[in-house]
């Protein structure tokens, strides 16, 4: 039952041949397309409503399943019951006595194959286990092979001149106009795991490759769609195909939108192009629209608005947007994990945290199949907790994390050891953790994404060094330093209750600070680290002449910090979402100008710019260009 199949182990050396090679390939016998949209539709539901086996074996390589002798038509002939009738319907017999064997078309449907390698991609990237991204990539390798079967077989020439030329394009079947929509989201998933799979920089390369040529596609498919709006059958395959065209324009544009202006700039010269509203626009429509990629384009929105806005934008999410894509999913899938995950964060982003770990904890006793989703729910129930400074029960998920996830070791033990540490001594000691132990472990467990180390990783190593001396110094509050760096002072700004209470715990550890008989080479920054959080809440409150103190405290200390360099330009940032608060638009500007041009080699500093990037767009400017 192996889904790769001999086909991938025979074809591993000429992986990256096929791909292109329009000539080399048959023509293939063909599965019909409307079939198999309408079983992707069966695994999707499936995939919904917590089914994650029924649905990948529904989708799985039908030449992979088990089979029996047609002799016994009352018996099915997969694993799932609701293949059987077209299964026996498409099948061709050469007697009633003689053994079944597979035909030739069992092989070749492309949703099927793309459904399949989708949820494997979707594994691997939960789970981050080696075994799983290797999957994954040799299945989406089997899944492109099989697109390309149907793609439109051009000549040499043809290809070096256009990939689709516009009178090739009206030329297009319908089986050819999905097959490159398929193609184009198989390459753009297979490039993902290329970048995670190891730190060779020729894989590097190869997945940026990729993207460029899934990109290249989605603007021809466009191209097809908007030519032929007017004088094609808006069938139901045509449909599919505009789907799946609107989400790949959609999240393209909106996606490369984020990136700073220095970065865009580059890839524009290189063919890319980045508009939010052009990308926003297509995404709700086919969000909106009855294709299988609706929800596709759904979640993509979501995530856009539950978590990109937050962690590399300004903290200005649609939740009123998000709520409304959201509950006709609800209604469908009331007990769908990832539905309600979604519903439960939308609460977090909205203050009801109490609510939300509620719904975090039925979206947990919702499924036992895919443990990767109780980890998302932990991660978040940790900040929950933590939000309300409900400390030994945020570490009971951090340590549940360490315990059961891999994703991102070094920052669930770092995170885990910061969260003890705003605990009493006898409240760590009945959790049997050494806090100095833990911290020690960071380093070790650093992990690298193509040859690059996790920014959030690289700043836990850094701030755990102080524990790897004889003479450990005691990190100040760096639990509250972790939810500022994940952006968690503009969630919990919108409880006012909670945020004073956060404010009293910032204001007792400066009094400790500033009381101590010796000062270590850290005061200087601990106490702008404090100013820092201790301006965030008093924005959150209100109290904006007192948050703009505590900012111009840091600025003014920039000589005496000694390792924490990022302080200067985040608050310089922050002060300048101060001054836009206030509609002090210029001064907004300058200071947000001044974090962006003149700092570098800092902590956090490619997360900096994605939201100094958020921040002069909310300002309706263009960013200066970097000197």
């Amino acid at each position: 039952m192996a889904c790769a199949g001999s086909a991938a182990e025979e074809g591993a050396g000429e992986e990256e041949n096929f791909e292109d090679a329009f000539e080399s390939i048959p023509v293939a016998s063909k599965m019909d397309l409307k079939c198999a949209l309408e079983e992707c539709s069966m695994a999707l539901n499936l995939f919904l409503n917590n089914k994650f086996s029924e649905a990948l074996e529904l989708l799985r390589p039908w030449e992979a399943r088990f089979w029996v002798c047609p002799g016994s038509m009352g018996e099915n002939l997969s694993h799932s019951p609701c293949m059987c009738s077209r299964i026996w319907a498409s099948l061709s017999f050469k007697g009633d006595s003689e053994p079944y064997s597979p035909s030739p078309m069992s092989k070749d449907s492309m949703y099927h194959a793309l459904g399949y390698s989708t949820i494997l991609v979707m594994q691997a990237a939960m789970t981050f286990e080696h075994q799983d991204i290797q999957m994954g990539i040799s299945t989406m390798k089997e899944a492109l092979h099989t697109c390309q079967r149907f793609r439109k077989r051009s000549t040499v020439v043809e290809s070096l001149s256009s990939l689709v030329s516009k009178q090739s394009m009206e030329q297009l079947s319908e089986e050819e106009m999905h097959a490159e929509i398929c193609y184009a989201e198989c390459l753009l998933q297979k490039a993902a795991l290329t970048f995670v799979q190891d730190e060779n920089m020729i894989n590097f390369i190869k997945g940026g490759l990729k993207i460029r040529t899934s990109y290249q596609i989605y603007k021809e498919c466009h191209q097809v769609l908007q030519m032929t709006q007017g004088n094609k059958k808006k069938n139901e395959t045509y449909h599919q195909f505009e789907g799946g065209v609107k989400l790949g324009i959609g999240a393209f544009n909106l996606m490369l939108s984020l990136l700073p202006g220095r970065i865009l700039r580059l890839l524009e010269f290189i063919g890319f192009s980045g508009n939010r509203n052009l990308g926003l626009h297509q995404l709700r429509e086919g969000a909106s629209g009855t294709s299988l990629r609706a929800i596709l384009c759904t979640f993509t929105l979501l995530v856009y608005h539950t978590y990109v806005s937050l962690i590399l934008g300004i903290g200005e999410a649609n939740l009123q947007e998000a709520e409304t894509l959201l509950e006709p999913y609800l209604q469908k899938f009331p007990n769908g994990s990832i539905i309600l995950f979604y519903d439960a964060r939308i609460d977090i982003l909205k203050g009801n945290f109490e609510k939300a770990q509620s719904k975090f904890q039925e979206c947990v006793a919702a499924q036992q199949e895919w443990k990767q989703i109780h980890h998302l729910c932990y991660w978040e129930l940790m900040w929950c907790y933590s939000f309300q400074q409900k400390w030994l029960q945020a570490y009971r998920y951090a340590d549940l994390l360490c315990k059961e996830s891999r994703w991102s070791k070094a920052i669930y033990v770092f995170q885990k050891a910061a969260i003890l540490c705003m605990l009493p001594d006898e409240d760590v000691k009945t959790t049997g953790e050494d806090i100095v132990s833990l911290f020690r472990q960071v380093d070790g467990l650093r992990q690298r994404i193509a040859g690059k180390s996790i920014p959030t990783e690289k700043l836990a190593v850094r701030k755990a060094r102080r524990y790897t001396g004889a003479q450990p110094v005691k990190l100040i509050l760096p639990a509250l330093e972790m939810m500022y760096v994940w952006n968690g002072f503009a969630i919990v700004g919108k409880r006012a209750d909670l945020t004073e209470s956060l404010l009293i715990t910032i204001e007792k550890e400066e009094t400790a600070l500033q009381n101590q008989t010796s000062h270590t080479e850290y005061f200087i920054d601990d106490l702008c680290l404090l100013q820092l959080l201790k301006g965030l809440c008093l924005k959150h409150l209100g109290r904006l002449l007192q948050a703009e103190l505590c900012f111009n405290q840091v600025i003014q200390s920039e000589k005496q910090i000694k390792y924490d360099n990022y302080l200067v330009p985040f608050t310089l940032y922050e002060l300048g979402l101060l001054y836009k608060q206030q509609d002090q638009r210029e001064k907004a500007i300058r200071y947000i100008e001044t974090a962006k041009n003149n700092y570098k080699e800092y902590s956090m500093e490619s997360r900096l710019h994605f939201r100094i990037h958020a921040a002069l767009d909310s300002l309706k400017v263009t960013p200066a260009s970097t000197p």
